[in-house]
Formats: structure tokens, sequence, C-alpha cells
């Protein structure tokens, strides 16, 4: 089977997520071919260097630098409408190059057509817009149900169960199309998490922050937490999320920075850290389930990010 594996680049978890099921098909013989633009595309090419890339259009979004974010949903909305339709567009472009017995899209609204079939990946069925915004919800949240139900089917990376899952009344909670499927979590080190727990030793960090998100957000939030880190004197390691940074190793008195760490270098630091400092994004969540370590994570939303907040304040 040939498949086309293709998500939003906003931030990386879409593209984290979509790690395991490459992963999968390739374990199983399957030929994948990865697509995508930026920091997303460029991680899934650090891990699989092997894979077909092909570059789509890419989504210019940035964060503002106040809390309330309503500035950055009001002009979001018509630039994920017209990445939408060139998604869409370049999609029927290469399909007729080349043909794709299926097509998995992460987030990447228009990437569906009737000419094969067509997986849609969310966690996100109810979108949640800020307080001020309410009044739009109902429309953010039919404009989504009437991009995922033109695909063949929806994968909610969650647990099927209403009482006991990650997303809440994200996907949970209402009557949805029988298109949609509870696949459990997705998360990059599913493969890691018995492997180098078995290791012994602690980390040489009191805590570790793991950066992500749009900016301006991402490099505020790493000032406020190099500040913190300064004042309490804490061992930190600080990592950035920035994929498209040479590796380099930057010690400020107790910080220690680096742009990007390998996954089985990243998952020995934080089962052996005391505490785990990340943005509350849903894959990140995913991550720190399968490792067990949500009990050991303090989870910072990103200002104005509904879904974030919920997340945060739910775990």
């Amino acid at each position: 089977m040939k498949i086309l594996i293709a998500p939003l680049n906003w931030g990386l978890g879409h593209a984290t997520r979509c790690i395991p099921l490459i992963r999968q098909y390739l374990t199983a013989g399957d030929e994948v071919v990865i697509a995508g633009d930026g920091d997303s595309l460029r991680l899934l090419r650090k891990h699989f260097p092997d894979l077909r890339s092909i570059d789509l259009p890419s989504l210019e979004l940035r964060y503002t630098q106040n809390k309330a974010q309503r500035g950055f949903y009001l002009r979001a909305i018509p630039a994920l409408v017209r990445h939408a339709i060139g998604n869409r567009y370049y999609l029927h472009k290469q399909l007729a190059i080349e043909h794709f017995d299926l097509v998995i899209s992460d987030n990447r609204f228009g990437f569906f057509t009737r000419q094969t079939r067509c997986v849609y990946i969310t966690h996100q069925l109810y979108v949640i817009l800020p307080k001020r915004l309410r009044w739009l919800q109902p429309l953010a949240r039919a404009m989504h149900a009437c991009i995922y139900k033109r695909y063949d089917e929806v994968w909610v990376p969650d647990y099927a169960d209403a009482e006991q899952n990650l997303s809440g009344m994200l996907a949970h909670g209402g009557r949805f199309d029988r298109k949609v499927k509870y696949i459990g979590p997705l998360s990059r080190f599913s493969n890691l998490a018995a492997k180098t727990q078995a290791k012994t030793g602690i980390s040489n960090y009191d805590s570790i922050a793991i950066l992500s998100g749009l900016e301006p957000q991402r490099t505020m939030f790493e000032q406020t937490l190099v500040e913190r880190a300064t004042k309490t004197g804490e061992k930190m390691l600080l990592i950035q999320g920035l994929v498209n940074r040479p590796h380099t190793h930057i010690q400020r008195g107790n910080i220690t920075i680096v742009p990007y760490l390998a996954d089985e270098e990243l998952v020995h630091h934080m089962q052996k850290t005391t505490t785990i400092i990340a943005r509350s994004g849903y894959s990140t969540i995913m991550d720190l389930e399968v490792l067990g370590l949500l009990n050991k994570a303090q989870l910072h939303p990103t200002p104005g990010q509904s879904e974030q907040e919920y997340l945060a304040s739910r775990l």
C-alpha cells in the first residue's frame, strides 16, 4: 500500500504524533511518503531521512504578544481557509502524477479528495475559542465539522472511554458521525517507554523545560523560564524546540540550553528529573501519558489559546 502522510505545521505536535503511524506502516511493509512544510516537515525528515518527502504550501501564522490572542484568531480564520483551498489544489495536482492508496491528514484541512481513501486526524472535534469570541464558537464548530465530514474516516488519538480520556470535551460528550474512530494516544515515545525506563541513574537537572509552539510566544516563554531558573538556582535543561538550528550546547550558570534533543536522550532526562515544564499542547500530553509522567508535569498553556487553557485546567 502507498500512503501519503501530511501534518499541519502549527508547532511540532501534529508531526510528532504522525511518527508512530509512519513506523507502523513501514513495519507492515507499506510505502510511505511524507508531506508538509516548515519545522514539522524538518522534524519528520530528521526521523525518516530515507523517506521521500513533498513540500506543501506553508501556513504563516504568528501569535500576538498579548494574552487574549483575539486578533490572532480573527486573522487565522481566513488564512486557514486559503490554506485549505491551496492544499486541496496541490493534492489533486499530486494525484495526477502518482496514485496513493491512502492519504492521512493531521489537521491539514483541505487535504482530501474523492479519488482515494482519506483520513483526518484531530483531537478537537469541538473547537474552543477565547471568551470574547465565544459568539463565533458555533460557527467555528460547524465549519470544522463540515471539513472533517468530507473525509472517509476521522481518527481521534485518545481513549474511547467517555470518562477516562485525555481530551475531555474536546472530543467526547457529543454525538459524532460514524466516521469518528478513537485510536488511542499517539506518541513518538511509545517505542522508548519501557526501554529507557529500565536504565538506572538520575538526571543532572532539577527540571526540564520543553518549549514548543508559534512565535513570539515560544521565545517569551523561554525568557520567562530563564528568569525563573536564574532566581531559584535550579539546574534546568531548557530544550528550545528549534529543529532548524544546528546542535549547540549553551551553559548559562545553572541553565543548559539546547535547540533540540534526540528522542532517547530526551526521554531519559524526562524520566529521571523531578519536574517537567511544558506547554499543555495535546501531543505533549500524549507523550507524558505514554511515558507515565503526567504527575511530574507543570503545564503552562499558551496565553489566549483556549484549547491549551482547557487541557491545563482539566489535567
